[in-house]
């Protein structure tokens, strides 16, 4: 394992009870509509999930990959909505003993499997599938390219793409002080340099994917980070911060560095959906 999945694989460890006691089984943003119709911050976490499916027109698939899953949140609520057969692979050891626990206590352990290891060491065997699933993993991936071109190679013809990341916007950072943002959230968050939007999808392009859209939807999902601060914040939020340990508190005060982020436009939350010809 590289040094930077080490890391990466230790920062969840550490910090995947804290969050699993303070917010539950779905690891990502929220979607929060502008007519404020979603205030339970949880409720925010599913309707993103529903927002991307209805985005991608994803309909009947029956073997989906769930690539970087957490806890397995998203690899158990697919299962369930479409009787689907469920493949989820982390870094994280304490994140996949977990993914199965709380998958055996929903009685999906037949159907959903979760395995320890580098998405990268995925091979054509281990497909194919009918749907690729990541939500908010592509940010801790170095080579993209190299990235896309497994997912396009682990789906059937015809089979589906969907990629939910941060993102960097299109121009580059103007400045030292944007440059430094970027520097933080990189190191505390274990991150290699991020990509805009435009260059996931010319990558997508170049390797021959069919049907390419992309969205932002940064706006939208914006208040989430508002959210976290506030629960981190309160006693319990506090005590478990310090019991978690210093990467996790790091993690905690990284927090606004994506707030200014947001405000300032410099990261952005993207989506990208492709089909395999």
């Amino acid at each position: 394992m590289s040094k930077l999945n080490q890391r990466i694989a230790q920062f969840y460890d550490q910090s995947t009870d804290l969050w699993l006691d303070m917010w539950g089984e779905h690891m990502h943003h929220g979607y929060y509509p502008p007519d404020g119709s979603v205030s339970d911050h949880q409720a925010a976490q599913t309707e993103l999930i529903e927002r991307v499916l209805n985005w991608g027109k994803i309909e009947h698939p029956q073997r989906i990959l769930d690539a970087g899953c957490g806890v397995g949140g998203s690899a158990r609520y697919l299962a369930h909505k479409y009787n689907a057969e469920v493949l989820g692979v982390n870094l994280s050891p304490v994140q996949v003993e977990r993914a199965r626990s709380l998958t055996q206590k929903a009685g999906l352990a037949e159907g959903v499997r979760f395995q320890q290891r580098d998405l990268l060491s995925l091979t054509g065997e281990d497909g194919p599938f009918d749907l690729i699933w990541s939500m908010e993993n592509a940010e801790h991936i170095g080579p993209k390219r190299e990235m896309l071109q497994l997912f396009h190679d682990l789906l059937r013809p015809g089979g589906r793409m969907l990629v939910v990341t941060w993102c960097i916007r299109d121009q580059p950072p103007v400045g030292t002080k944007e440059q430094r943002l970027l520097d933080n959230l990189y190191r505390i968050y274990n991150l290699p340099p991020m990509i805009s939007l435009a260059e996931y999808q010319r990558l997508a392009s170049d390797i021959g994917w069919q049907d390419i859209q992309t969205a932002d939807w940064s706006e939208a999902v914006a208040p989430f980070w508002g959210a976290v601060i506030r629960s981190a914040l309160s006693g319990r939020g506090l005590r478990g911060l310090v019991k978690a340990g210093w990467s996790t508190l790091q993690g905690a005060w990284a927090m606004r560095y994506m707030q200014k982020g947001y405000r300032s436009g410099l990261i952005r939350f993207g989506l990208l959906q492709a089909t395999r010809p």
